[in-house]
């Protein structure tokens, strides 16, 4: 590593969308408990990103509808320079994290913030996000709301979208 190379602070912003109700709903609807559901984003650079329905966006920290976030957790330091990230940004905006690319099972604002932490810090995301999904399915009721919330694509107002979103 070079020692003269700008290292930049990398933090994920943890957000539960339920406020507080998935904790005490889930053991009646799913039969398991549920801490939160979760939506993430990376800060870097001085921005919060974030992927949704209408694709990579960007924004001050917290400064999305959702406000202030539940957690924020240190992921480390990088030395990829903010012109290489937005160039990241860009061609996976244009590509993987298109708008019309979001599921909210398989390919959410999750998937992109483990991906871009591993591109950044080369650290994962913790599995309580990421296993998310599956627990949620490996239930009955999971399985039956299945069809309903597989055509949700949540996208927090408040960010501007890089490189178009929908309309690439």
């Amino acid at each position: 590593m070079d020692k003269n190379a700008t290292r930049y602070t990398v933090q994920l912003y943890i957000y539960d969308l339920s406020r507080g109700m998935a904790r005490s709903l889930s053991p009646i609807m799913l039969g398991k408990q549920l801490d939160g559901i979760w939506h993430t984003a990376i800060v870097a650079y001085g921005d919060e990103f974030f992927f949704g329905g209408e694709g990579i966006s960007s924004c001050s920290p917290g400064g999305t509808m959702l406000g202030p976030p539940d957690t924020v957790v240190e992921l480390g330091e990088t030395e990829v320079s903010e012109e290489i990230f937005m160039d990241y940004l860009s061609s996976l905006g244009e590509s993987t994290y298109r708008g019309d690319r979001y599921r909210l099972f398989e390919h959410n604002c999750n998937t992109f913030t483990n991906e871009v932490a591993q591109f950044l810090t080369g650290r994962s995301i913790p599995s309580y996000i990421t296993d998310l999904p599956s627990e949620v399915l490996s239930t009955p009721f999971g399985q039956i709301l299945r069809p309903i919330l597989d055509s949700i694509h949540i996208a927090p107002p408040g960010g501007n979208v890089i490189n178009g979103g929908r309309n690439l």
